[in-house]
């Protein structure tokens, strides 16, 4: 057993973590061919480019490994690590299904709060991180490694949770509840996914939808799981958060330039960022 792996274990045990990597497996049983080419398009949307052919991709905490199996379909030289041993082991299955014995993606597991592993994974023209600095419980440390990684000229894209004040201390109350044993993880999902729901329901019928049309808006996103994205959010814990000018002035001072910034308008959710390093 890995370092890693010890001491992801007794951190679930603590209830100081969420397993992430047993929602990203149930995840992978209702992943399909259009999940991947929204995720894909998702992906170079973002970043403003038709492909990624000859880049090499860094996936920062990779999870179900969808993101590094689009990169790679995109044609990126990936690298994918993550620090929950179940997410790795979901990346690994996507690289065995679409990748097998392909030179051209490696998948490892480490954290990257441990300068000394991401320092030895050299340089990449893209790093992304999407929804995962915040779970490491030294966010900011974790954002600088993550910038750090990115070569002159290269791409940092990174999603955030949005800092809502109150509201996110409630969050967090909510998530350590979730992660304290079986009898709070049954109360937050009792209490929390009939919410989410209805107001999901509610929220697509204020726009004329039925549910089935504003799941399908949902899932085009990112080709992501409204459920298992439930599940994520009530339980994810390390939990930190930012306000947008935060992030901004924290990847300018590091020689970084904002090329996309999409905020959730203050609500819950994450704010994503794209920067450029300086060549």
């Amino acid at each position: 057993m890995s370092s890693e792996t010890s001491a992801h274990r007794d951190e679930v045990t603590a209830g100081q973590r969420f397993e992430f990597g047993a929602n990203w497996a149930a995840f992978l049983s209702v992943l399909d061919d259009t999940r991947i080419a929204e995720a894909e398009r998702s992906l170079v949307a973002k970043l403003g480019r038709d492909r990624l052919d000859g880049v090499r991709f860094l996936d920062i905490g990779s999870g179900s490994g969808l993101f590094s199996l689009a990169a790679r379909r995109l044609g990126a030289t990936v690298t994918s690590f993550d620090y929950d041993p179940q997410s790795v082991a979901c990346t690994r299955e996507l690289r065995r299904r679409y990748f097998p014995d392909d030179a051209a993606w490696t998948v490892t597991e480490g954290s990257v709060l441990d300068r000394t592993f991401v320092e030895g994974l050299g340089t990449f023209e893209l790093v992304y991180s999407w929804g995962v600095l915040h779970h490491t419980g030294a966010m900011w440390e974790a954002i600088g490694h993550a910038a750090d990684r990115v070569a002159p000229g290269g791409q940092l894209f990174i999603a955030l949770y949005n800092d809502q004040g109150r509201t996110s201390r409630g969050w967090l109350a909510v998530k350590r509840a979730y992660n304290a044993g079986p009898l709070g993880r049954a109360a937050v999902l009792g209490a929390f996914v009939p919410y989410f729901v209805g107001s999901f329901v509610a929220g697509s019928a204020s726009r004329g939808q039925t549910p089935w049309t504003a799941l399908a808006d949902y899932r085009s996103r990112r080709g992501m799981s409204f459920l298992h994205d439930i599940v994520d959010w009530v339980g994810g814990l390390p939990f930190e958060v930012a306000a947008p000018g935060e992030v901004v002035a924290f990847a300018r001072a590091r020689g970084f330039t904002l090329e996309l910034l999409h905020t959730v308008g203050g609500a819950l959710g994450c704010n994503e960022f794209v920067f450029r390093r300086a060549a």
